[in-house]
């Protein structure tokens, strides 16, 4: 349980009420992320209790989700503008209501911290929130979010941005780092950590999206070098150069450079980086090898050498990521 020494500090804090905004097709999961950080009463483990209200575009009208049900909403839009954080939960549409974007612009005038979650960010860049501001989303969105609103500086990378007043988390899960994260900034470390104890979540991730996208291996656009690329992804541990390369495709270098370029839209150096990052990812979700054993075997050398590459190919260290998504089938010695 906190020492409830921290509720005052928790009283002398801005954050005291949330209002949530919620639409047609709502998401049902990253609805609940934010009544679970904000909307629960935890006073019996010490937590502060947040003034909680959830506002549809017409208190008692039923809101629509993607999963088959409705929720109905007590408030209507004139209760969401006064909070001191004001959230907006991700929803499938993309058209909103016009009340419910003058609601926002009015609660930012007033000085409200805004927060969505996912693709709650696309009701802010309609609301005009986010010009010139950086944000994120999840990144199956981003490009979408970066053609429509082109305004917006968006980070795909990150679970989440805090741009001041304004934080935006990425897809689904990464809402939880997002709330957290406020919680944080605004009441402190200790009732972060109850709630995230509470939630048995980890009060605080390592890395961006980039550790949750698929990486397929990249395509050829022509038929010469797919040899050469397959005979690569089978000696990734072996040392290459440029020169050596070459000669097995039977070009000069520089047309070998030159031709690598036009059919995978990288260097060799950066492909086969890639793949060995590729390969690394899955010894380290697959099995039980060492970090020397895996660096040995991905081509890195140096278990060092992995956690360069590793990172600054997916913004977290390769022990990190196996704690994350290693598999219980397959086991190997190291």
């Amino acid at each position: 349980m906190l020492d409830r020494a921290f509720l005052p500090s928790y009283r002398r804090c801005m954050l005291r009420s949330v209002s949530v905004l919620v639409l047609d097709e709502l998401a049902v999961f990253e609805f609940g992320v934010l009544c679970e950080v904000f909307g629960l009463d935890r006073s019996d483990d010490g937590l502060p209790v947040l003034d909680w209200v959830v506002c549809g575009p017409e208190a008692g009208r039923p809101v629509t989700t993607k999963n088959g049900f409705t929720i109905t909403p007590d408030r209507g839009l004139d209760a969401l503008p006064g909070a001191d954080l004001v959230c907006v939960a991700a929803t499938a549409l993309r058209e909103f209501p016009p009340a419910a974007l003058d609601a926002l612009r009015e609660a930012r005038a007033r000085g409200a911290t805004i927060l969505s979650v996912c693709s709650g960010v696309f009701v802010l860049g309609a609301a005009g929130l986010l010009s010139g501001r950086r944000c994120t989303v999840h990144w199956k969105h981003a490009d979408e979010l970066r053609a429509t609103h082109p305004e917006a500086l968006v980070e795909d990378d990150a679970l989440y941005v805090d741009d001041g007043d304004l934080v935006t988390g990425a897809g689904t899960a990464a809402g939880i780092d997002a709330c957290l994260h406020l919680v944080r900034r605004e009441l402190g470390g200790a009732v972060a950590n109850g709630i995230a104890r509470r939630m048995v979540v980890p009060p605080q991730r390592e890395g961006g999206q980039r550790q949750f996208v698929e990486l397929p291996v990249p395509e050829c656009t022509a038929d010469s070098l797919a040899p050469l690329l397959a005979w690569l992804l089978e000696h990734l541990h072996a040392e290459h150069t440029v020169a050596a390369l070459a000669r097995r495709a039977a070009m000069s270098e520089r047309t070998f450079a030159r031709r690598f370029v036009e059919e995978t839209g990288t260097t060799p150096h950066r492909w086969i980086s890639a793949q060995r990052v590729l390969h690394a990812r899955t010894l380290l979700e697959e099995t039980e090898l060492g970090m020397d054993a895996v660096a040995a075997r991905a081509g890195f050398g140096t278990a060092a050498l992995l956690r360069h590459h590793f990172r600054r190919a997916l913004g977290v260290s390769p022990a990190d990521y196996r704690s994350t998504f290693r598999c219980n089938r397959a086991v190997e010695p190291a």
